[in-house]
């Protein structure tokens, strides 16, 4: 396996500590101090750009480390689910929905609705629920 870049490392480790309670903490206490040096700083207009830019700041970095990390995350769990389809008797033209047209998804969303509402038909009758779809 190719060892993991920098960035890889950077990211998935600021993701993970950015969800942590303590990360949460620090944000309210900063907010705190803030709200509470407002009188000190006569509620001046820097005093406000001081929170507005410090925030805005963080957030703008945030969601490109986060997109990183939640685009990884999907790409290795999408990969996971291309291996149970292919070593079970699911039809591995499942294998690559993500790449379709929303047109072509919504033609196998259909047909697993009616798939859905047949098999709870089967169900309420008494009948076991083993169908596939059939390909197409």
């Amino acid at each position: 396996m190719e060892k993991r870049t920098w960035f890889t490392r950077f990211a998935k480790k600021i993701a993970m500590l950015s969800g942590r309670p303590i990360a949460f903490g620090l944000a309210l206490a900063t907010i705190l101090v803030w709200v509470i040096t407002g009188p000190l700083f006569g509620f001046s207009d820097t005093w406000q750009l001081v929170i507005n830019t410090g925030t805005t700041i963080i957030t703008f970095l945030m969601v490109f480390l986060i997109q990183n990390t939640q685009n990884r995350d999907t790409a290795a769990i999408q990969i996971k689910l291309d291996e149970l389809i292919r070593v079970t008797q699911a039809h591995n033209a499942l294998m690559d929905l993500e790449e379709l047209e929303e047109r072509e998804l919504e033609q196998f969303r259909r047909r697993y609705v009616r798939l859905a509402a047949a098999a709870r038909q089967k169900i309420k009758r008494g009948e076991v629920d083993i169908d596939s779809p059939e390909p197409g």
